[in-house]
């Protein structure tokens, strides 16, 4: 593996400065053309287009981009499923080997492909190079896991003598991917290699407020020897893709990472518009809570919150946005978390070296910050740092905005149900851990959750009794963020994922296999 690169660790590899910042020089000349579709390994071009423009300056066009429509959509599944038959009964040591080549290829091209997440999505250097890294691995884990699996072909025990019998995970067919834009590398390419590993086909559906990166990662598939119709790369609004991932009954499964809506939404339909049940792999955000007891080191904690809530303008399903801290130690902490807030978060355009945070993703973003930031007020919030939407100067071009640290937001205010998907983070008190473990269980979300404590007891009773996937424990690289393929499967509980079998970690790739058993009598 190429070891676990994290924003922590890349912050002191000075290294990586001359590398990347000449990628931005490369990738600069790369913007502002138009790109294809790719169905069946062609180059497709619609009538209809649509513009792509960097969140940090929206004079910088990113790209001219098809929107693909059903038809698209419908012939991009037509070359899946003609593909499958060869794909699926390659040797899966074959499949390995493309995948491991595609990991090599992420690897050769990490500084371009880092710069292209900057200038599309507006993620600092450090954290698209620890994206790029994780995208690097989550491929390098699950080939090694395959071969250590030995490609899931399993002898059983019969009592029957004379009979051999085998259980064997195969493929189901073509899948949808969809990605999101907050990790337009790393969760695509955890998806697809689930997919594609399996034996499985896809049609791969990203976000319209990342397509530039995806399409330069589809064209190192296609280096690393995937072949035509394999994997099919369409662009396009949300409603094309919908209407034939969920409705066409040749669609063998879906794969979709983002919003808890558009998730339950694809659920809903898939389940109710195929003919049979059929798998659908969601992992759909949360509402994660980070708890700070008297037992705490506040200097630690106080760094780890302010990482996780406000690394990428909060904008990741593991992003902390509530915080309960013990009465005892309170108003110490939540002084020392402003001055870290303070100290760390260097606002600004993320090509700079020095910048923490850049912009969040649109001006809906923008927009909702600027309403969720007055609810809270309204809601008896009081601001302990920031609160501002930045419009002028040097943030004029882009959509910027401040931390929000508030504390004393109603207990029924919905901006505590709600997963907000911004740089804001709600405050409160608790006089017991057990009533801080029920404030934080009661979400029906249930991704990443963190505690701080020194004692080994409140540790154990924190793991024990929250209900979240993924829970750390005194984390100051990130009080709830930094999974990483190997070490901590991603597992949504709840709202927020469908299968209880997180990426990254050693059941995943079942999601994308169905057992056959096989039996020979001799």
């Amino acid at each position: 593996m190429s070891g676990k690169v994290t924003y922590v660790s890349v912050l002191a590899d000075e290294s990586i400065h001359p590398a990347y910042e000449k990628a931005l020089s490369e990738v600069w000349e790369l913007l502002g053309r138009e790109w294809p579709i790719y169905i069946g390994g062609k180059e497709v071009y619609t009538s209809g287009k649509f513009e792509k423009r960097s969140p940090f300056d929206t004079s910088i066009k990113i790209g001219t981009f098809q929107r693909g429509t059903p038809e698209e959509f419908k012939a991009a599944l037509s070359k899946a499923v003609e593909a499958f038959p060869e794909w699926s009964r390659l040797d899966w040591r074959e499949r390995a080997r493309i995948l491991a080549k595609l990991a090599d290829l992420i690897e050769r091209d990490r500084f371009k492909l880092a710069a292209a997440i900057t200038y599309e999505v507006g993620k600092n250097r450090f954290e698209a190079l620890a994206e790029i890294h994780e995208a690097i691995d989550v491929l390098r884990y699950y080939v090694e896991l395959i071969h250590k699996m030995d490609g899931y072909v399993l002898q059983m025990r019969s009592p029957i003598p004379n009979e051999r019998p085998l259980s064997v995970l195969r493929p189901y067919g073509a899948w949808f991917v969809i990605s999101p834009f907050n990790f337009p590398i790393a969760l695509a390419k955890g998806m697809l290699t689930g997919v594609l590993l399996m034996g499985n086909t896809a049609v791969w559906k990203p976000t319209s407020e990342a397509p530039f990166t995806a399409a330069l990662v589809y064209q190192l598939a296609v280096e690393a020897g995937v072949p035509p119709g394999v994997l099919n790369f369409v662009t396009g609004p949300g409603d094309a893709v919908e209407e034939v991932a969920t409705g066409d009954p040749r669609v063998a499964g879906i794969a979709f990472t983002g919003s808890r809506d558009v998730g339950m939404r694809l659920y809903r339909l898939f389940t109710q518009r195929q003919p049979w049940p059929k798998p659908i792999v969601l992992e759909m955000g949360s509402k994660n809570p980070t708890v700070v007891t008297a037992k705490a080191d506040l200097e630690k904690a106080a760094e780890g919150v302010v990482r996780a809530a406000f690394g990428f303008g909060g904008q990741k399903c593991s992003a902390t946005s509530r915080l309960y801290v013990q009465r005892e130690v309170y108003d110490r902490f939540v002084e020392r978390l402003v001055e870290k807030t303070r100290e760390i978060v260097k606002i600004g355009d993320p090509r700079r070296r020095e910048v923490f945070l850049g912009p969040v993703i649109n001006k809906s973003a923008r927009e909702n910050y600027r309403r969720y930031v007055a609810d809270a007020v309204a809601a008896g919030g009081r601001l302990r740092y920031g609160g501002r939407v930045l419009e002028e100067g040097e943030f004029s071009k882009g959509f910027y905005v401040e931390p929000a640290i508030i504390e004393g937001v109603a207990p029924d205010s919905y901006l505590w149900k709600t997963e907000l998907f911004l740089p804001i983070l709600l405050v409160d008190k608790f006089d017991t851990l057990e009533e801080a473990v029920r404030k934080a269980n009661d979400t029906e979300y249930g991704l990443t959750a963190g505690i701080f404590s020194e004692d080994p007891k409140e540790v154990e009773y924190f793991f024990e009794h929250i209900e979240f996937g993924v829970v750390y424990a005194n984390r100051r690289g990130g009080a709830t963020t930094g999974a990483w393929p190997g070490a901590q499967p991603f597992t949504g509980w709840k709202a927020s994922g469908a299968t209880g079998r997180g990426v990254n970690g050693v059941y995943y790739l079942l999601n994308f296999a169905r057992e056959q058993a096989r039996t020979v009598v001799y």
